[in-house]
């Protein structure tokens, strides 16, 4: 596949325990936001691409064995890909096992229009507890942020706040970190105290509800730049505003 600059969706949502319609409608999510893309191809051992005529059956029956294996568009020159895996209870926040969904797309003028439409689709499909969808790249940033010691550093190398490893939140509904785009369920923004209308009018003025009564929230208009000073301030002043985000926030 060809080397370009992404786009990454990820959502944390309950494990898969049975076909619970879940998988396949968070791709038919997908599809919706971007009309015209199909995900009818399995990635498959080497990156071989195995066309699923039968697509919404196969996908229910891997979750039956709690799996959601790799789909892909089959479009080599412009690939989009989307699959889950585990996260057992041992590193998982609260000790409860999660479906870790993760998508990656072009980083286009089509999906970045489309952005909040895939992550809302993504995350409402799958039931999701909280997801953002972030440039590639914010992997790296994340990794800086998270805190390895009690006695560690207060604040990453560009001075964000340090976060604690999932494992050590106490909730599932807490998000770990902000993107350039956040989806909290209902459960999530309630964890986090949003919204607040004294204080999120700028956040309110970039996000929308869900069907399922979440949100999804936009932090700057283009995606987040780590190198842009005012993206930068941005994503300051939003972890300031919600010290719960990272479990950073005692019960």
């Amino acid at each position: 596949m060809s080397i370009q600059a992404r786009l990454h969706f990820a959502v944390y949502a309950p494990a898969l325990v049975d076909d619970d319609g879940r998988t396949p409608a968070v791709v038919h999510g997908v599809e919706r936001a971007l009309p015209g893309l199909r995900l009818e191809w399995e990635v498959g051992k080497g990156g071989r691409l195995i066309e699923l005529p039968q697509r919404d059956a196969w996908l229910a029956e891997a979750a039956t064995r709690g799996r959601f294996p790799m789909l892909c568009n089959g479009d080599e020159s412009s690939p989009v890909t989307i699959s889950g895996l585990r996260t057992p209870p041992s590193q998982a926040p609260g000790g409860q096992a999660l479906l870790d969904i993760h998508a990656k797309l072009p980083l286009d003028a089509v999906v970045t229009a489309a952005a909040a439409n895939v992550l809302e689709g993504i995350a409402e499909g799958a039931r999701a507890f909280w997801g953002h969808a972030s440039p590639e790249g914010y992997g790296s940033e994340v990794a800086q942020q998270l805190r390895s010691s009690a006695h560690g550093s207060q604040r990453s190398p560009r001075g964000l706040p340090m976060l604690e490893l999932p494992a050590r939140i106490r909730s599932p509904e807490i998000p770990h970190w902000l993107g350039w785009l956040n989806f909290w369920s209902a459960a999530a923004a309630r964890a986090i105290g949003f919204p607040d209308r004294a204080l999120d009018a700028d956040l309110l003025a970039r996000a929308r509800r869900t069907v399922s009564g979440g949100w999804v929230v936009q932090l700057t208009d283009a995606p987040l730049d780590y190198d842009n000073p005012a993206h930068l301030d941005t994503l300051k002043r939003t972890y300031e505003r919600f010290p719960e985000i990272g479990g950073r926030s005692a019960p």
